[in-house]
């Protein structure tokens, strides 16, 4: 396969035979700025679209030619438009924009992903220029906004946290509620952190830091800093909410697996006036002693049909990587579905582990 260029004269080298011996599928473009973020400023997501399917995508003037079998001239054809609709409406297609879409267009069809991409969720400020990747994630901003209590399970990598932080921040800069309070169970120390060596915060910080990390990446760490000495920002282990009522507040519960059915039941009857809640975990990492229920999947199945309490699945389709880490991911993956019968049982269960494969 011939990579091509965004040059608008390449096309013109191509013999009208050779239009004729394939398939096509032709977009219109309306300026070279469209060509420019359709494709890449330089044609890095054309080259991806083409190294990941058989078609050929040449510029001819203000037309775009797609060359291939009926399948790749289809779905190629497909994910363009959608992805040109998208740049039409305000945005610029990224590199794990093409992976997600090219994925979508083979197994759920393309419709709507335009709109999926090119989304404003109202429940994140604008200038932090965050939004849905995939159709679940949008799902899942659509349900912060309009639901008092949001629960959302899935695997790692799919936003759950950092999309709850993001509507948190918003609501907390918007003066829709007063405070933010960010808390999850501490399981590895049992909850019973007076053993370890330090004061309060000392103990408590290896537990909370990915809340942390979510919170500078969207706040200025001055702006940071005031907020959790006036306590508008509040960052504590799940044990110290137990007898207190949370007014006007934004309160997110992570690693939400790893509670209990009594600690999910304490922090949900924490709600007060004019609050909202989020709830984020994955059932497939519970790190609970053996016999014990998760709080998580005992909420969600008791809870699935209360009015204002919104539950949301995402799943492998919702994972963000970074291009080259889903390559590297494949990579392991294939590995280990090419050498498993070679493999000892051990070996074999500890690549999976490392790839995130669950039988």
């Amino acid at each position: 396969m011939r990579p091509l260029s965004l040059d608008p004269f390449e096309g013109a080298m191509l013999e009208h035979k050779d239009i004729e011996s394939e398939l096509t599928h032709e977009i219109e473009l309306s300026s070279p700025e469209e060509a420019i973020k359709l494709f890449g400023r330089n044609g890095e997501l054309r080259k991806r679209i083409q190294s990941e399917t058989g078609a050929r995508i040449v510029d001819r003037g203000a037309k775009v030619v797609i060359l291939g079998s009926e399948p790749d001239t289809r779905v190629v054809g497909e994910v363009l438009d959608e992805m040109l609709q998208a740049v039409r409406r305000g945005h610029t297609p990224s590199m794990g924009d093409v992976v997600y879409a090219l994925d979508e267009a083979r197994t759920r069809g393309a419709a709507d992903l335009g709109a999926v991409l090119a989304q404003e969720p109202g429940a994140l400020r604008r200038e932090m220029h965050i939004k849905p990747r995939t159709r679940g994630q949008g799902e899942y901003l659509d349900a912060l906004e309009s639901h008092e209590i949001t629960m959302v399970i899935g695997p790692a990598g799919t936003g759950k946290t950092y999309l709850a932080m993001a509507a948190a921040v918003s609501a907390l800069l918007n003066k829709q509620v007063g405070r933010l309070i960010l808390t999850r169970p501490a399981v590895e120390a049992g909850e019973n952190l007076g053993f370890l060596p330090g004061d309060l915060k000392e103990k408590v910080n290896p537990y909370l830091r990915p809340l942390y990390d979510a919170l500078h990446s969207m706040v200025d760490s001055d702006r940071v800093y005031r907020f959790l000495q006036r306590e508008t920002i509040e960052v504590a282990p799940l044990a110290f909410m137990r007898g207190r009522t949370l007014d006007h507040a934004f309160a997110i519960l992570d690693e939400a697996q790893n509670t209990t059915t009594e600690q999910m039941l304490m922090f949900l009857t924490r709600l007060g006036t004019g609050s909202r809640a989020v709830v984020t975990g994955d059932i497939t990492q519970i790190d609970l002693p053996k016999g014990v229920k998760s709080g998580l999947v005992e909420a969600s199945r008791i809870l699935r049909n209360t009015p204002g309490i919104a539950i949301i699945h995402l799943s492998k389709r919702d994972v963000v990587r970074h291009p080259l880490v889903q390559r590297i991911v494949d990579a392991y993956e294939a590995e280990s579905r090419g050498l498993h019968s070679g493999r000892s049982e051990s070996e074999t269960a500890h690549l999976d582990a490392a790839t995130g494969n669950r039988s």
